[in-house]
């Protein structure tokens, strides 16, 4: 099925980071730098140049909305709430637990294994997770965090103008109102914001590696393989109760659940070190999420694959 060989050279390229840091080829302070970069100038290219070219209308199919987005919410709340309830972290820690164990990694993972394995049609649905990812748990994550940060100044204008001007809200702002407009993004333009796109995810799975240590993979070995837990098991079985609930069709449903049993997104670790918030933890999880998705992928993937084959 391809699985393998799309997921390991994601892992490789984490592990070819922290090699360069472990080695001293590169200084391990050159992550904030790519971390930077990734944050405020690919990630924005990337959420305008994904949302504004998804016809609007295609954005608004109930019943996956429903399952994908519920069951990231449902998750998300989970053990944001879970780590609230234990007293030792605060609301920027707790988010960005929540968010290792429900904001997944649709765009570079799900959407070429959907592709390759059931072409075309199955890409939608992975755009459309894509899209909610970024529409709406990306600015929940951003308002959460930019609370936690400055929540305490006693001044809610200047929160909601952090939060409006966050390049990450801005640029879901601008791919929605441009996808709601209908208007085609000029060949230029895409050309332009791809190239940005594109250096996303070398940036960041390279930035995760180098700033991953050892030892701080040892130190939050427990808390990683409980999220993975979370993330690879628990999110794919909500999404597909949700999915049989409301009916949705046999390939919508594969697409949800394994939207869903993707590793965590990398994009987590631009928040956690734009925010300087729980980075160690948040590195050692995407890295455990994205090497143990090979094994639970293919389980998902030959669970699925006869109601779509019958129905198809």
């Amino acid at each position: 099925m391809g699985v393998a060989g799309l997921v390991l050279p994601v892992f490789a390229i984490i592990v070819t980071g922290w090699l360069a840091g472990w080695s001293g080829y590169l200084s391990r302070s050159l992550a904030d730098g790519l971390v930077h970069f990734a944050y405020n100038v690919a990630m924005p290219a990337l959420l305008v140049v994904t949302i504004a070219q998804e016809p609007a209308r295609n954005l608004l199919e109930w019943r996956f909305l429903a399952a994908f987005g519920g069951g990231s919410a449902l998750c998300f709340a989970l053990v944001f709430l879970a780590v609230r309830a234990a007293g030792a972290r605060g609301l920027g820690s707790s988010t960005i637990h929540g968010m290792a164990a429900a904001m997944t990694n649709t765009g570079f993972v799900a959407l070429p294994i959907l592709h390759s394995i059931y072409g075309r049609p199955a890409v939608l649905p992975a755009a459309i997770a894509t899209v909610f990812v970024a529409g709406v748990m990306f600015p929940a994550a951003v308002i959460l965090l930019e609370r936690a940060a400055h929540g305490g100044s006693g001044r809610p204008t200047g929160l909601a103008r952090q939060i409006l001007v966050n390049p990450m809200v801005l640029s879901t702002l601008a791919g929605l109102a441009w996808a709601i407009a209908g208007l085609p993004i000029p060949a230029p333009l895409a050309a332009y914001l791809d190239i940005f796109a594109a250096a996303l995810t070398p940036c960041a799975l390279f930035a995760i590696g180098l700033g991953l240590s050892v030892a701080g993979l040892r130190a939050h070995l427990r808390a990683s393989l409980l999220l993975a837990a979370v993330k690879l098991v628990v999110m794919p079985l909500i999404v597909y109760g949700l999915c049989a609930a409301t009916g949705l069709n046999p390939l919508y449903t594969i697409a949800a659940v394994v939207c869903a049993a993707v590793p965590t997104a990398k994009t987590v670790y631009i928040l956690a070190g734009a925010y300087k918030v729980e980075e160690p933890l948040v590195a050692a999880t995407v890295s455990i999420t994205t090497l143990l998705s090979v094994p639970t992928l293919l389980v998902w993937l030959t669970v699925l694959a006869a109601p779509v084959a019958g129905a198809g």
